[in-house]
């Protein structure tokens, strides 16, 4: 245990690279604290987890290959793999279920997703994290379905971003640092790293424009080249269909036309990299600026997307507090408590949300909390919701 604890302690892998704490320890030591960490766990964890590391250093050895035939296309469904099955590891681990009932058939990325990012009883996912696993899962629908071409430094952003993701969501759920699962011989990913969304779609614009130029004939080069620019749009804004033809040579006009790229792909303007550490010890997260909003799509909105960035003023939309709650469906604050409570409100993320203002935390309400209430009290008596929150206060004093 003493080992454990040492090697637990060890630098966090960010990027692909070995960390010399592995050095101290003989290989022939390895398997015995592999199974010590698996004894933790439930078969069926055990397995998913294992299936989401090999298909994670699977991506990362196909990075790493030194030729180009279809090493994108290999590096995007190996990492979405990687993290289906970590999601559903998770989950299991979490005490949650991976099948419907009666279903022969697990549940899906994007169920995946939406039970790791709303389900109080196993949240697990931010926000954040959630956008990038729907970008991330985005990226490989193209490759894996239709054409994406997609430069190195975009390549490279992706699989470092995914890494990054794997390793916080694994050792959180696991409580067991990825580096014991990684190859002792595990390369650097890159020697260019984009630190900066900005300066990444720059570069990706001043491309397509050059395809575009008179006399080039090369339009169709530059809409394979939009296309995954508008995916990561997609995606951002909570929608998974992929873009037509017709929608990305009308993107194509408008970059041609001098148009800033923020105004062609106003969701990919929301969001940025957020860079920490350096060389091999490079950690890349996709985080949203500063004041903009991620939004829970319901099951079904936005082409089966889970988030979905939103200019929108949240304070304008959860804008009843308490009071003014208990005043729009007309019952005294405790008693438009007692409902807020047998409805589970506060953990419905389309009614209930808590802001930090000031180092002050205010809970506010939407309208469709008033609905929701309005429609519970139609069919059932406030007295014996009142009743019984009553008698479950008792109880529990």
């Amino acid at each position: 245990m003493l080992l454990l604890a040492r090697m637990a302690a060890s630098s966090d892998v960010g990027s692909f690279s070995s960390s010399n704490d592995l050095a101290h320890v003989g290989r022939s030591e390895l398997p015995w604290i592999y199974e010590v960490i698996g004894n933790r766990m439930k078969k069926e964890v055990r397995q998913l987890r294992e299936k989401a590391i090999n298909a994670l250093v699977l991506s990362i050895d196909h990075f790493n290959r030194p030729w180009d035939r279809g090493r994108a296309e290999a590096v995007l469904i190996l990492l979405d793999h990687s993290f289906e099955m970590l999601l559903k590891s998770a989950i299991r681990q979490k005490g949650g279920q991976i099948r419907k009932a009666r279903e022969k058939q697990t549940i899906g990325f994007d169920a995946c997703v939406r039970r790791g990012l709303t389900d109080a009883g196993m949240k697990f996912l931010t926000d954040e994290q959630a956008l990038t696993l729907q970008t991330i899962n985005g990226q490989r629908d193209a490759a894996q379905h239709y054409l994406v071409d997609m430069s190195e430094h975009q390549l490279y952003f992706y699989a470092q971003a995914g890494v990054t993701l794997f390793r916080d969501i694994h050792d959180d759920i696991f409580e067991e640092k990825l580096l014991l699962e990684l190859p002792e011989r595990v390369l650097p990913i890159s020697t260019t790293a984009p630190k900066d969304l900005a300066a990444l779609f720059d570069k990706e614009i001043e491309e397509i424009k050059g395809l575009l130029a008179p006399g080039t004939r090369r339009r169709m080069d530059a809409v394979a080249k939009a296309r995954s620019l508008a995916v990561l749009e997609s995606a951002v804004n909570g929608d998974y269909e992929q873009p037509s033809d017709r929608e990305l040579q009308k993107v194509c006009r408008r970059i041609a036309d001098g148009e800033a790229w923020s105004t062609v792909f106003p969701g990919v303007a929301s969001i940025n990299i957020t860079a920490e550490g350096d060389g091999p010890t490079l950690c890349l997260r996709l985080t949203k600026n500063e004041g903009t909003p991620v939004q829970l799509l319901k099951e079904g909105e936005g082409a089966g997307a889970v988030v979905a960035i939103r200019r929108v003023n949240e304070l304008g939309y959860y804008s009843l507090g308490a009071k003014d709650l208990a005043e729009k469906v007309g019952l005294t604050p405790p008693k438009s408590r007692a409902v807020v409570d047998y409805l589970a409100l506060r953990e419905d993320p389309d009614c209930f949300k808590e802001f930090q203002i000031s180092g002050v935390t205010h809970a506010r309400y939407s309208p469709t909390a008033i609905k929701r209430i309005q429609e519970t009290l139609a069919v059932e008596s406030i007295d014996d919701i009142w009743a019984a929150d009553r008698a479950k206060r008792r109880g529990a004093a």
